[in-house]
């Protein structure tokens, strides 16, 4: 395919480069955008023919990144791609046939659109979570300079313009690496969603309720979502029942009871993490002295 580039996100991805590289080899302009790894993910690009560029998050480093709107936002734009779309995939992700034949067909008629979402099947225990997910969709195929992402972690991309939807599965395999890598990670970035809370309060938290619930552009709808889901009480409760009960994630069996559980799990160290930082940033502005 030659009208389309991919670009893969990684930092230490040895273990699942190799599979994510074999599944979008019909693409001739397959880019590495790698966190500065330290194993054997950068040679096993180059084994692929995969045009390698390394970047470190700068001065804002966490454990598994920083500031991961900045850095996607760079490498869309400074990246030198062959091509104006662009499939943004992860290490850990697999592109099926069926979608890579729906891309091609999707970027030969976009007209005005200027990003499409794909359905994201994620597996766990050998099986696809299907309904335990809060959404499954994903704007990943993009035009290079008509979209921006925006938060710390798990950022949220925003189009300038229309948006579409590509048929065919994007399969994902977060637990690749095994749980403990899965609760690791996620604990660090706990850490960096709590401090994005913390920065939304400061700068008076724009959201809007009713395009919490009306908004017709998805994203739209869910960076509100979002928003006001961090203004909850009981979050990691509500957050096991809106998985596991709302979504029906017990239909996908005791793959579905544990992630649920998991992802409650995360949520109480955002709760955690935010009491912490708030304590921390009080104690630092009281005048202690008798």
């Amino acid at each position: 395919m030659s009208n389309v580039s991919v670009l893969i996100l990684t930092k230490n991805e040895q273990l699942d480069l190799a599979g994510c590289l074999e599944s979008v080899v019909w693409c001739d302009d397959i880019h590495i955008f790698d966190s500065m790894s330290t194993d054997e993910t950068v040679a096993i690009a180059e084994q692929y023919g995969a045009k390698v560029t390394q970047r470190d998050y700068g001065t804002n480093k966490l454990a598994f990144g920083g500031d991961e709107a900045a850095h996607r936002n760079w490498g869309l734009d400074n990246i030198a791609y062959k091509n104006q779309w662009v499939l943004v995939v992860d290490a850990d992700e697999r592109v099926t046939p069926e979608l890579a034949q729906h891309i091609a067909e999707a970027v030969k008629s976009s007209g005005d659109i200027v990003a499409y979402s794909i359905q994201r099947r994620d597996f766990f225990m050998n099986t696809w979570l299907k309904h335990v997910q809060t959404s499954p969709f994903y704007m990943r195929l993009l035009q290079v300079g008509k979209v921006h992402y925006e938060r710390l972690i798990n950022p949220i991309t925003v189009p300038h313009g229309p948006v579409g939807t590509v048929s065919g599965f994007l399969d994902h395999y977060p637990f690749s690496k095994g749980i403990h890598f899965w609760v690791e990670r996620h604990n660090a970035y706990s850490k960096a969603e709590a401090t994005q809370i913390i920065k939304n309060r400061a700068s008076g938290g724009t959201f809007s309720i009713t395009k919490a619930f009306f908004e017709k552009d998805f994203h739209i709808r869910r960076f509100n979502q979002k928003e006001l889901f961090y203004r909850l009480p009981f979050r990691p409760l509500l957050k096991f029942l809106i998985l596991y009960v709302f979504k029906r994630g017990f239909l996908d069996g005791r793959a579905g009871f544990t992630y649920a559980a998991l992802q409650s799990i995360y949520e109480y160290f955002i709760v955690l993490k935010v009491n912490e930082i708030e304590v921390a940033f009080k104690n630092e502005n009281t005048d202690i002295r008798p």
